[in-house]
């Protein structure tokens, strides 16, 4: 690929590679490497803090990429010559195009990766439909503005190739783009998402193949019988390595066994074979990163090898090396070539002409399929999409002198404005419904004790498994009853990364985690733990994956509850217990969601504070040996937390400590000076007594043990609680009420944990139980966390964590 780095008349003279450094009189920017560096941490710095900055209105980053190229090119920054003399001179483009381009070789190697021909076979006839209304029209639409565009600003060019690049260039969907938006807004498995993600994938595999056309009649020999050789021979190549490297990957793969490490010589011969198909396809004369895309969609999808071969490669290529690319195509954008009325209206005439061609043509063809009104116009703004695929196209387009400078500063804000529209265009005009739940249990304190209980248990990181599976066997009660069914929901972020989407396309229901079943691995061992578990219990598992943004996350908690019909939702803490047995914060993140669900959850929840729950390994019911403690004050959550212990005592391997505190009468009024009136809903006497009335009965029962301690201060209740360390667990509400609790208040120091359970986990605390800190469902949002929530900011607050 060749590049636009002269200047003047004069080439400049080639750059070393390292320097001997400032002390031996040498400037580190006159040479090739320190000079790269400098430029990829610029690169990286900008386009991230832009990301940041368009995180809150779900902006893809490759907006940030691209506004993050056109700000360091000559639109911006570059008006300043010392700036682009001294950071990005002429001479050192070769080195910053080559690394591009690199990058963006094994990128489209994942995005081929993401591709699945089985799939594009099955596609239906309403998205096949879409696709080719969705290249078709804006096709034939780029075609006729480029007879405008060559008789005012681009005369002289290919003609033959300026209409191919510009008929591609606004047909074009970019699908990795596309799938991040859609798993962005939760519309992923919706039936507009399925579509759009199948139409889309038609579509970027036609606009390739004109793309292929395109650069094969955009070489510098313009006779037609050398272009007809170049796309032949690429025809050629394509079914060569359709016969050639399946089976060879496939032999690969199948010596990649499940549960141990790929071998590295794999690894590096796949690396290889993506470099020399692009060599190939570059003196083809195509271009190198068709042979990579290539590779990609031919590659088998299934197995450990292809999960490592992404693991090795996406995190360089996203996060490094592909940013560069955005650079190289703003250092090639100058805005201020638009000039002038003609200009601005040329500009204003193409953005017009590809969200034209490409909504309407879609719209009318989803309404003819019958896709109802609000969902052809998503579709229709979802298919507009373009990106990084159409940064591509221009780029070849630049270099090829098939695009001069005011054409592609045109084009690259036609990209730039038709992906920032996507968003909030689609979450204007379409939110799909969903059906709200009705379901009887949503509490473990209930009428019907023999009822089954299903409890949706929420995990990070393996760090979390053994003590939840501990959980989980404490909470399964006897066999008399319906029993204990588990929704364990693996938590994972949805990251810029390619494999983040390859789990997400396999997404079943409507806008739900997926199962695990579906795309797994037999190596996956939180799911083999689970698995196993189920077999040695009376517990039915299930495991699921739920990938999102973290500021949508509990959402999917939520809505996953209220599917599975459960009563209560365990959440890690945000924070996991050192070896010295401090607290060291996971994530910030974190908390935020577990805030989140504790507003709008739709049954009970609890927090649990692992401190290592019967150890780090799975304990078998007969080895079962706990001493669970519940601390009552009183309200509704002391009494949802007592309803579970009491659950829990049920198994022969637990006893239950229940210690009541109450204040002795002649201090009452004297531990705590809140005004009770202020304080609304709290339970009366009787109710409490009424409540615990049948666990002083169960005295009799040796498992179970119910205590009151009197008491007349803060000092005391301290004092009563350390008397009870040699529990495995304490249960207690989350907003215990009464006098007691409302003096214990100010000890809270998360909120998300209410005042006992901030006062177990505090560092001065000798208690080294793990803690369970339930919120029981009301039936209304939880108004508790508001004054924190304002308080404090997530911002903030992950700044200092």
């Amino acid at each position: 690929m060749s590049s636009n780095t002269s200047v003047g008349q004069k080439c400049p003279s080639p750059m070393k590679a390292t320097s001997n450094g400032f002390f031996q009189g040498d400037n580190p920017l006159d040479y090739a490497l320190p000079l790269a560096i400098l430029q990829i941490c610029l690169v990286v710095v900008l386009t991230r803090g832009l990301a940041v900055l368009l995180r809150p209105i779900r902006q893809p980053r490759v907006v940030a990429e691209i506004i993050g190229g056109i700000l360091l090119g000559p639109s911006v920054l570059g008006r300043s010559k010392s700036y682009l003399e001294a950071i990005f001179p002429p001479k050192s483009l070769t080195v910053l195009d080559t690394l591009a381009n690199l990058g963006l070789i094994f990128f489209l190697f994942l995005a081929g990766l993401e591709i699945d021909p089985k799939a594009l076979r099955q596609t239906g006839k309403t998205a096949l439909a879409i696709a080719l209304a969705g290249i078709g029209l804006p096709f034939a639409l780029g075609i006729g503005s480029s007879f405008l565009l060559r008789a005012t600003i681009s005369k002289g060019v290919n003609a033959s190739a300026f209409l191919i690049f510009m008929g591609v260039a606004l047909s074009i969907t970019a699908f990795p783009v596309l799938a991040r938006i859609l798993a962005e807004l939760k519309l992923l498995t919706t039936d507009v998402g399925r579509m759009a993600m199948s139409a889309a994938a038609v579509n970027d595999v036609a606009a390739w193949i004109l793309l292929a056309l395109a650069v094969a009649l955009s070489g510098s020999n313009t006779s037609p019988v050398v272009s007809l050789w170049v796309f032949l021979s690429g025809c050629v190549f394509v079914i060569c390595l359709a016969l050639i490297v399946p089976p060879i990957f496939k032999w690969m793969a199948r010596r990649c066994h499940e549960g141990e490490p790929v071998e590295e010589i794999y690894i590096c011969a796949t690396l290889a074979v993506v470099l020399a198909a692009g060599f190939v396809t570059d003196a083809i004369g195509i271009h190198a990163m068709f042979g990579a895309f290539v590779v990609g969609v031919l590659f088998p999808k299934e197995g450990p090898f292809a999960h490592a071969l992404v693991e090795k490669v996406e995190d360089l290529v996203s996060g490094l090396f592909l940013p560069l690319y955005f650079v190289s195509s703003g250092l090639k954008t100058n805005i201020a070539t638009i000039q002038g009325l003609q200009s601005w209206g040329l500009l204003a005439l193409v953005i017009f002409t590809a969200c034209f061609g490409k909504i309407i043509g879609t719209v009318v063809v989803s309404l003819c399929c019958k896709v109802p009104l609000r969902g052809a116009l998503a579709l229709g703004f979802l298919m507009n999409t373009k990106g990084l695929v159409e940064l591509i196209v221009l780029n070849i387009g630049k270099d090829r002198k098939v695009l001069n400078d005011q054409t592609f500063a045109i084009m690259v804000l036609m990209a730039l404005f038709t992906t920032f529209i996507t968003t909030p265009v689609v979450m204007a005009v379409y939110k799909p419904a969903r059906r709200k739940m009705d379901y009887k249990y949503r509490t473990i304190e209930r009428k019907n004790s023999d009822a089954q209980l299903r409890i949706l248990a929420c995990f990070h990181s393996a760090r979390n498994i053994p003590s939840m599976i501990n959980l989980f066997e404490a909470s399964r009660g006897v066999a008399k009853r319906e029993g204990l069914s588990v929704y364990a929901l693996h938590l994972m972020e949805l990251s810029e990364r390619s494999s983040a989407i390859l789990m997400v396309h396999k997404a079943r229901k409507n806008g739900l985690p997926f199962w695990s079943k579906g795309w797994r691995s037999d190596s996956d061992h939180v799911v083999v733990a689970f698995e196993a578990f189920q077999q040695l219990s009376q517990v039915t598992v299930r495991s699921m994956t739920s990938i999102s943004s973290m500021a949508d996350m509990h959402e999917d908690i939520c809505s996953t509850a209220e599917s599975k019909r459960a009563a209560i939702i365990i959440l890690p803490f945000h924070k996991h217990q050192r070896v010295d047995g401090s607290f060291e914060t996971t994530r910030t993140d974190f908390r935020w969601v577990n805030r989140r669900v504790l507003e709008h959850a739709p049954c009970s929840v609890g927090i649990l504070v692992d401190r290592g729950l019967g150890g780090t390994t799975h304990v078998s019911a007969s080895n079962v040996s706990y001493l669970i403690t519940v601390l009552f004050f009183g309200g509704p959550d002391d009494c949802e937390a007592l309803a579970y212990g009491a659950r829990m005592a049920e198994h022969p391997g637990i006893s239950l400590n229940i210690i009541r505190f109450v204040v002795e009468p002649e201090t009452i009024g004297e531990i705590s000076t809140i005004n009770m009136q202020e304080n609304a809903g709290i339970e009366t006497k009787s109710s409490a007594e009424e409540f615990l009335s049948r666990f002083r009965n169960l005295q009799k029962d040796d498992s179970v043990r119910y205590e009151e301690k009197a008491v007349r201060n803060v000092t005391e209740i301290i004092a009563a609680i350390h008397g009870a360390d040699r529990s495995n667990l304490f249960l207690v509400g989350r907003m215990p009420e009464g006098e007691l609790a409302l003096a214990l208040r100010w000890r809270s120091e998360c909120p998300e944990l209410g005042a006992v359970g901030s006062l177990l986990i505090a560092p001065d605390f000798s208690v080294t139980a793990s803690v369970l800190v339930i919120q029981q469902y009301n039936g209304y949002t939880c108004p508790n966390l508001d004054p924190y929530m304002k308080e404090e900011s997530p911002d903030k607050d992950s700044e200092s964590s």
